[in-house]
């Protein structure tokens, strides 16, 4: 059991986000590295100091090549604070350089706001390498009922991500076709209230159609679905978004279970499972119900996982058909597409 706190790097241009940010430490599981830095001298601190997790503040751009120099010569998890839309920089870049979680960092913050970032800092330093999975569990093919979805007018994508998503899914929404013949629903676990952020960030990077769902539209092929914050993201037949504020299931909502079993209850055979890098098991049994009912289902291999947990699981389960590194992914998508 780990009895000393983590080491956490403060970063931020001023260098005052140590006074800001006392509160990280209240609960004696979190323990600062010297005075904090600035974005410019990070690499020089954390190849100095070696923290478990940084904090950077992301006011200027300086801390986007602050990232990239960390990710490339000493990868550590990183979590940003930014200002807000009008604040000129855009939170996601920070992602798609390496961070792996973000949140906006109110005028006056709050112990409890404080308390809250550190439980998941404590998360994010826990971030390792795990035991490498060899080879894949044997799925007992069981008999397959017709679905009502089998007889789906277009096949469709789910796909379920978390720490290391927004990077992960960038690069394989980038590999595939604008008009693609089947919708592409996401649950992308994130801090509330930046999904629509998410949607136009990956709009703009992959060049695709990337909307949140809104409740009762239609799905159509060729578009990108993400699950808004604190509702359910679920999928009912022929195709119709359902978005509900249940409870959270696994301490998740949206939930990537609730999507991928909606998808599999919805579509049956014509349904495409995928699950990202992420930490936890969420996910997992979702995928595992797509290919239960005839469906095709996918996990990122651990070689490119930022965080090998979520797919680990759906390995583990049975649920994956395929284990593939990111970028074999778009490929086997597109054949599946084309044979649903």
């Amino acid at each position: 059991m780990k009895t000393d706190p983590y080491r956490v790097l403060l970063v931020d241009d001023r260098r005052q986000l140590g006074e800001r940010a006392r509160g990280l430490f209240s609960t004696g599981a979190l323990a600062p590295v010297g005075n904090g830095t600035t974005p410019e001298r990070m690499l020089e601190a954390v190849l100095e100091s070696r923290p478990n997790v940084i904090v950077l503040d992301v006011s200027t751009d300086r801390a986007f090549a602050a990232i990239e120099d960390v990710m490339a010569q000493r990868p550590t998890p990183i979590l940003v604070l930014h200002h807000g839309p009008k604040s000129g920089t855009d939170p996601f870049k920070a992602l798609a350089m390496g961070a792996l979680d973000m949140a906006e960092l109110p005028l006056q913050p709050t112990d409890a706001f404080w308390v809250a970032i550190a439980r998941r800092l404590a998360l994010l330093a826990q971030v390792r390498v795990v035991q490498h999975v060899r080879g894949k569990r044997k799925h007992r093919a069981r008999p397959v009922s017709p679905a009502p979805g089998d007889s789906a007018a277009f096949p469709i994508v789910a796909i379920a991500a978390s720490l290391g998503g927004p990077k992960a899914l960038s690069q394989l929404l980038s590999m595939m076709p604008r008009e693609l013949a089947a919708p592409i629903c996401i649950c992308q676990h994130i801090s509330d209230g930046f999904t629509w952020g998410l949607s136009n960030w990956l709009a703009s990077e992959t060049g695709k159609h990337v909307v949140e769902a809104r409740q009762d539209e239609m799905l159509e092929p060729g578009t990108i679905y993400v699950a808004p914050s604190r509702v359910h993201f679920r999928v009912e037949p022929p195709g119709k978004v359902s978005l509900d504020t249940g409870a959270p299931l696994q301490g998740f909502r949206p939930s990537c279970d609730a999507l991928l079993e909606s998808v599999a209850n919805s579509f049956g055979r014509r349904a495409i499972g995928v699950v990202l890098t992420g930490m936890g098991r969420d996910g997992a049994l979702g995928l595992r119900a797509i290919r239960d009912r005839g469906g095709r289902t996918i996990a990122q291999d651990e070689s490119s996982c930022v965080v090998f947990g979520m797919p680990r699981e759906a390995i583990l389960l049975g649920a994956a058909e395929e284990v593939l590194p990111l970028e074999q992914i778009p490929a086997t998508l597109l054949r599946w597409v084309d044979e649903c």
